[in-house]
């Protein structure tokens, strides 16, 4: 009898585990699992360096590339970084099909509070790639209108043709009514998107919010990206004028699986310099 309890006790473990399991910072869906990257011999307790925030796209993850190759340059230069999950993604609570930009948006700046309130964070900047570069360019915005902005800010591939998509009806290749979209489209027949998101993203002043960031920014774009187009970072560049910079990575996918490296050390160059 000992035996069969102790086997029970044990197979119930991971579900314990992860029912357990302890989140630090907040958002609208519940615990956003975060993984921050030091510099090596790092001292929490007595040292100060920049830390960047890292937004993943739609239907990734904090652990997917090109975040964990962007944390590890970044550390390796002196440049700390937090990365995360956004609601419903990764190992981050919430659901998938609940998820919308509003809900992004509160995300990253629950992390941003928790971040800013480390004694050890000299400095802050933003980074988003696909639809992270979307909620990034839009939390700068907003941050900067309440007086309290990143200090430089990086575009990877910005999808901001996510609006044009909900509004046309045609997100990857699932297809709907913009006016009356369902309870929830599947995007290549398993990613839930739910008509909240394809209604309320067919109303994002997504490049009226990002104007309100006056620092430096740095726009980098594949040109063999065949998911979000090249018109997205052009319109960016407009939107900021001369204090930003459009990159277009010669060969480059969107999935930044090519050229990393020399992605990474843009970023990292960029960081160093206005951080």
């Amino acid at each position: 009898m000992k035996r069969l309890i102790l086997l029970s006790v044990f197979a119930a473990l991971p579900l314990f585990s992860l029912l357990a399991r302890e989140y630090q910072v907040f958002g609208p869906e519940g615990g956003i699992a975060i993984k921050m990257t030091l510099p090596d011999g790092f001292d929490t307790g007595s040292d100060k360096c920049p830390m960047v925030l890292l937004m993943h796209g739609i239907f990734s993850s904090k652990d997917i590339n090109p975040m964990p190759t962007l944390a590890k340059e970044l550390a390796a230069r002196g440049i700390a970084s937090v990365r995360f999950d956004f609601d419903g993604h990764g190992k981050s609570e919430g659901r998938m099909q609940d998820m919308t930009i509003e809900k992004e948006l509160a995300d990253a700046k629950a992390v941003w509070d928790y971040v800013k309130a480390l004694p050890f964070v000299s400095s802050v900047g933003l980074l988003g790639h696909s639809q992270g570069g979307v909620v990034a360019s839009m939390t700068a915005g907003r941050l900067a209108s309440a007086g309290t902005a990143p200090e430089a800010v990086v575009l990877i591939a910005p999808g901001s043709v996510i609006k044009d998509a909900c509004q046309g009806g045609k997100f990857f290749n699932a297809t709907f009514d913009p006016k009356d979209p369902p309870e929830f489209i599947r995007c290549w027949g398993f990613m839930k998107l739910g008509r909240e998101y394809l209604l309320t993203t067919q109303e994002l002043d997504i490049y009226g919010t990002a104007a309100d960031f006056k620092g430096p920014v740095l726009l980098l774009h594949g040109t063999k990206d065949g998911i979000v187009p090249m018109w997205c970072s052009e319109k960016y560049l407009e939107t900021y004028g001369d204090h930003a910079e459009l990159k277009r990575i010669e060969g480059e996918n969107h999935l930044i699986s090519k050229k990393k490296q020399i992605v990474a050390d843009e970023v990292v160059s960029f960081f160093e310099e206005n951080l």
